[in-house]
């Protein structure tokens, strides 16, 4: 018998995995959605990687931990 699960436990099981494993969970979904657009998909990210780098080097935006972005999350996630 099959168990049915809401997409909302499964994020909240996802975000308790560690940083490594949500990566990969990340490119797993991503890599699922459509082959096709796979190239145009990591291109896109590193763009954003880099528009997201220069903004902190040029000091446009502040970063934060690890553990306050996660838990900024979850208060979103968890409503």
């Amino acid at each position: 018998m099959a168990m049915s699960r809401t997409v909302e436990e499964i994020v909240d099981d996802a975000l308790g995995l560690p940083s490594e494993a949500r990566a990969l969970l990340a490119d797993r979904l991503v890599e699922s959605l459509d082959p096709a657009e796979d190239g145009q998909v990591r291109r896109l990210w590193a763009a954003e990687a880099l528009r997201r780098r220069d903004e902190v080097r040029d000091g446009r935006v502040r970063t934060v931990s690890g553990e306050e972005a996660l838990a900024r999350v979850r208060r979103t996630v968890i409503r």
